[in-house]
């Protein structure tokens, strides 16, 4: 089963109905909550996502979209091994670099993010949620 990391901007994209990149973000999350892929986000990503979104939509939902997150996709630790892994991979953001390093350790085939020229470097390459969507309909 394909396996993909999911940065931070695309689950808030989903959550916050960010235009245009809603729709592309929920195609992602159907994909993972059907089980045609293996969807993972880091432990920080959640805390952020929160923060985030709370602001749009309110604490309560907020919440419920969190529990359903956990639900849906698998969640990647992070210790002090991604840590300083994290920065010897040497990407420019430490964030995109621990998502890389996480992506790295879980055997992502995959991150899927808005921001590719972020991920240039990493290990593991990246995907915008479009293309990644294109690419599963087209197997």
């Amino acid at each position: 089963m394909m396996r993909i990391l999911i940065d931070t901007n695309v689950v808030i994209d989903y959550l916050a109905d960010r235009q245009p990149f809603a729709d592309p973000a929920g195609e992602i999350l159907f994909l993972c909550e059907s089980g045609q892929i293996l969807g993972m986000v880091t432990a920080n990503a959640i805390t952020d996502v929160y923060y985030v979104v709370r602001k749009e939509i309110g604490r309560d939902r907020a919440l419920d979209a969190i529990q359903t997150l956990c639900s849906v996709f698998d969640i990647v630790d992070i210790g002090k091994t991604d840590i300083l892994g994290a920065i010897e991979l040497g990407l420019r953001d430490f964030e995109d670099s621990l998502v890389a390093q996480c992506a790295k350790k879980s055997k992502a085939d995959y991150i899927i993010t808005r921001n590719l020229t972020d991920f240039v470097v990493s290990p593991v390459s990246a995907q915008d949620p479009q293309s990644f969507v294109k690419l599963i309909k087209a197997e």
